[in-house]
């Protein structure tokens, strides 16, 4: 065989191998263009500028808390009561806007706190009591349910002053608040994870938590602020809801901890922790909230939409499996 015959099946086995490094390192970077393109042929209505302005107010919610639980999954662990504590915070929130309608702005710090006091009891009992996340999370999660019917009497809070409005639906440079606080939230943790010893230290726990203990990591400190965080977000989210409708309901925020944990995981994080990033939770967030938008669009049944999504995520986990075994 000549020399050229040789370097030509080299080249040609060098291309072969880049083209299935970019095809996985991007596979959801290529669907998500896929996506965008297929919906762009069926509907001239998908590319305009207020259905893309419209995508990022309703992927904006679904961001906050979806960055709490890559923070969570990213340790290893799973937050499941991030659907209740919204509803919990919204309701707090109303009920504070209520009661000081002077004072609008301290519905949002109350919910906040609200949030951050739900998450950090999950972090107590997860780093402290050593209770698995996912018993702990699902304890919380029917705990903030039942006291989010307690606040309202197990009914909506309405009446509230117009200027609760405000919180999410002023605008700044034509972006509203909630989306603004995504795309800040998204740039500042993504920096927060890559460049500061706190992200080192939660991707060492998730990695292995005994060898990061032995390192000297206060791995039950880490493991109590991630899901600290993951609670002060989904109080902030259920604000920002409760907000745009103006009203508190005892069941805003039912199943969006499904779509939290689906962003994660097509982002390419790994349930077994350590592995994942903001960027990808990012990502994996677009593609669904354009995925919903797309479908509804194009009049598609939503039980259909929660098949696609169903999918996508075994997918997902799929490939991340299989490019584990790959490296190994």
């Amino acid at each position: 065989m000549s020399t050229e015959t040789l370097t030509a099946q080299s080249g040609r086995h060098r291309v072969i191998a880049l083209a299935k490094y970019i095809a996985v390192r991007y596979a959801m970077v290529l669907v998500l263009l896929v996506v965008i393109g297929y919906f762009m042929y069926r509907s001239a209505r998908f590319a305009t500028t207020d259905n893309v302005v419209t995508i990022l107010v309703a992927a904006a919610p679904f961001a906050l808390i979806a960055l709490g639980q890559t923070l969570v999954i990213l340790t290893g662990g799973i937050d499941l009561s991030v659907g209740s504590v919204i509803a919990l915070s919204a309701m707090a929130g109303a009920l504070a806007a209520k009661t000081f309608p002077d004072s609008i702005w301290l519905a949002l710090v109350v919910a906040v706190l609200v949030g951050l006091a739900a998450g950090s009891i999950n972090g107590f009992v997860v780093s402290v009591m050593k209770v698995p996340p996912f018993i702990a999370t699902l304890g919380m999660l029917t705990l903030a349910s039942g006291l989010a019917y307690v606040i309202g009497g197990g009914a909506p809070i309405n009446g509230l002053p117009s200027e609760f409005g405000a919180i999410a639906n002023t605008q700044f440079f034509g972006l509203t608040i909630p989306v603004i606080l995504m795309i800040v939230g998204i740039i500042g943790l993504g920096i927060v994870m890559r460049r500061t010893a706190w992200g080192m230290r939660v991707y060492a726990v998730g990695g292995n938590e005994l060898a990061a203990r032995i390192a000297g990591v206060k791995t039950g400190r880490v493991l109590f602020s991630v899901y600290a965080i993951s609670g002060a977000l989904a109080g902030l989210s259920g604000i920002m809801l409760a907000s745009r409708v103006i009203t508190g309901a005892p069941t805003l925020g039912q199943g969006y901890e499904l779509d939290a944990i689906a962003a994660v995981v097509i982002g390419g994080a790994s349930l077994l922790g350590g592995r994942g990033t903001v960027w990808g939770t990012a990502l994996g967030l677009l593609l669904i909230q354009t995925l919903n938008n797309g479908l509804d669009i194009l009049t598609i049944p939503a039980y259909w939409q929660d098949v696609i999504k169903g999918v996508l995520i075994v997918a997902a986990v799929a490939v991340d499996v299989w490019a584990a075994k790959r490296r190994s």
